[in-house]
């Protein structure tokens, strides 16, 4: 049940960012991916790179005519292919979905990019930070304070937005061919997913608990759903989103009876009340907090870096990280069980 995706065929072109990761995805769920690699020893780096490791690495020059014809060939047995060229590039080789099609008229096409294949800024460069920007997803990840927006690098665009729209478009797009004999082209572009991502957040517009300035939403700028620096420097996380959560919040920090943090919805008091908790949690080392709060329906979580989280005991029971070539690497997710033990 581990690996769902035996028996795909995938060829992935050598890139970086988005479409190597959806290719890991892919690998992790059981797909056999061929990555074509540039011959250039320099930049030939099958299986070093952790998104690479499971792939089986095919050197190819596909300025070199024989070369290409060798792709075309290849293509003929495969389920789909990826690519994260820029608009163009492929289509100048002779390797575009068109040409591609006569090979194999079931191929799925997958195409990643930051802006697109299409729209004034298609052929424009730019990287993960920039089209999660444009997108709007950038733009809640800044305080009211003034600090600027910043989110976790590769997060939003790279991953989010580009490799795991992609690999959800590649795996519709091979069950429609299956069912058709007609293959198709995904174009998943990283600020089209950047911004679908925020339809959940959008959702609550309508209802009035979105404001476009920061500070003032369900989600944004509550004294309830933030993080916290500890004693120690280090930080933890906050969400008491619904009123029996934010009660075992107050009771936990002895607040229950303090009627300033009464109503928790009354957003003029948000910033007065931050500052309150702000002073209190710096009372206590975070390990401290997190005997006092964690497994509790408060909703709280330390905030740990990959290498600490790695340690704590809910992320090793599920054995989520491994160490291997002396860094670390998360285990492939979802996870597929069966539905009884039948």
């Amino acid at each position: 049940m581990n690996r769902p995706l035996s028996g795909l065929k995938i060829i992935e072109i050598q890139s970086l960012g988005p479409a190597p990761f959806c290719g890991h995805v892919l690998t992790d769920l059981g797909a056999d991916v061929t990555l074509i690699t540039r011959p250039t020893p320099s930049l030939n780096l099958p299986g070093v790179g952790l998104v690479d490791r499971e792939k089986n690495a095919v050197p190819l020059n596909l300025k070199d005519e024989a070369d290409r014809e060798t792709l075309k060939d290849m293509v003929k047995t495969v389920d789909a292919l990826i690519e994260g060229m820029r608009p163009g590039v492929m289509e100048r080789l002779g390797l575009g979905p068109a040409d591609l099609e006569k090979a194999n008229p079931k191929l799925v096409y997958g195409r990643v990019t930051g802006w697109g294949q299409s729209g004034p800024l298609s052929h424009a460069a730019g990287h993960d930070i920039n089209y999660s920007a444009l997108s709007g997803a950038l733009w809640y990840s800044g305080q009211p304070d003034g600090s600027p927006p910043m989110a976790t690098p590769t997060m939003l665009g790279d991953i989010g937005g580009g490799a795991l729209y992609l690999t959800i478009g590649l795996l519709s797009g091979v069950l429609k061919a299956r069912e058709t004999g007609k293959g198709c082209v995904i174009d998943a572009a990283m600020v089209d997913g950047s911004a679908h991502m925020m339809n959940l957040l959008l959702s609550l517009m309508p209802i009035g608990q979105l404001s476009e300035a920061r500070g003032e939403s369900l989600l944004d700028g509550a004294h309830w759903y933030r993080t916290y620096e500890c004693s120690d420097g280090e930080f933890v996380s906050i969400g008491s989103l619904e009123p029996q959560f934010y009660g075992q919040l107050l009771a936990a920090l002895n607040l229950q009876d303090d009627p300033d943090f009464t109503h928790q919805m009354n957003r003029k008091k948000w910033p007065q009340l931050t500052e309150k908790l702000e002073a209190i949690f710096k009372t206590k080392t975070s390990a401290q907090w997190c005997d006092i709060m964690e497994g509790t329906d408060i909703c709280f979580a330390p905030v740990l870096s990959p290498m600490k989280a790695a340690e704590h005991p809910h992320m090793k029971a599920r054995g989520i990280y491994s160490e291997e070539n002396g860094g670390l690497r998360a285990a492939p997710a979802p996870r597929f069980m069966p539905l009884s033990d039948d």
